[in-house]
């Protein structure tokens, strides 16, 4: 990896979100999300766009008060640029970014990507009893 070919940024304006709407849409995590959906989440996060060449490889949002937490969620690298640093590097770029570095609590959920947040010092709850969490189905996945 070259690092003088990639820019992580966090300019809304840069963000392709036709490229972004059809990664998350085709994802285990957001499969079928509607594009204004995205949209929304985008405007209402702290978002940042990877790109090389000019060309947007990555995305990762964060849901934040700037302050205490944070939680880290639709994080993807372009399947064609995986195996070649890039997630380490989003992941860095985001999590040491000046508004966020002193933030003291990190959450995020992965179904396959544990063993790259563990790196960065992620781990599972220590203590699941007090970890609660509420569970909807979203309205653009009811069938009626």
């Amino acid at each position: 990896m070259n690092s003088s070919e990639i820019v992580v940024s966090t300019d809304r304006n840069q963000l392709d979100i036709d490229y972004i709407h059809r990664v998350l849409a085709n994802s285990y995590w957001a499969v079928g999300i509607p594009k204004e959906l995205v949209a929304k989440s985008i405007q209402n996060s702290f978002s940042f766009g990877m790109y090389l060449n000019g060309v947007q490889i990555g995305f990762g949002r964060v849901v934040t008060d700037f302050t205490t937490f944070a939680y880290l969620a639709d994080v993807f690298i372009d399947e064609n640029q995986r195996g070649k640093g890039f997630g380490k590097l989003l992941i860095d770029k985001i999590i040491s970014h000046t508004k966020l570095k002193s933030l003291r609590r990190w959450h995020l959920l992965t179904d396959d990507a544990h063993d790259l947040y563990r790196q960065f010092g992620f781990s599972t709850p220590s203590d699941p009893p007090v970890h609660m969490e509420m569970k909807r189905k979203p309205d653009y996945q009811t069938v009626e």
